[in-house]
């Protein structure tokens, strides 16, 4: 794969779109509520925590995600279509289940792993999206 040839923008781009839609499926509009009940956490705990090192950490380990799928996906081949559709490919089988998989080792609730691995699904396939339109 010749790296040389990656979108660096396209990478950023789907990079903040998971950030962003992270916000939104962990917060009080979608799921934070009985994501927090679900993972055994409170308002207390979440505030207490070092929320720039938690954020910060989270962005570089999804940019590492958008790189590595950009690298899958670089064939001018892959269009927006067949980039949403590898990026589910990757969300739903490969990392919802390795979720799903830990999940029952740690003893959490189904509804935790459908939050977590939905999340995670609609993530890979919106930047599968961005990454195979923007090849």
């Amino acid at each position: 794969m010749d790296i040389s040839t990656l979108n660096i923008w396209a990478i950023l781009l789907a990079t903040v779109v998971a950030f962003i839609t992270g916000g939104l499926w962990y917060s009080p509009l979608l799921f934070a509520n009985i994501w927090m009940q679900e993972a055994g956490l409170n308002e207390e705990r979440l505030n207490n925590a070092n929320m720039g090192k938690i954020f910060g950490l989270a962005f570089i380990f999804i940019l590492i995600m958008s790189f590595c799928l950009a690298m899958f996906l670089n064939d001018p081949a892959i269009d927006m279509a067949g980039g949403a559709f590898y990026g589910f490919l990757t969300g739903f089988s490969w990392i919802s289940m390795a979720l799903a998989v830990n999940s029952l080792y740690e003893r959490k609730s189904w509804k935790y792993m459908l939050i977590n691995g939905g999340y995670w699904t609609i993530v890979f396939t919106l930047m599968g999206l961005i990454l195979g339109g923007w090849n």
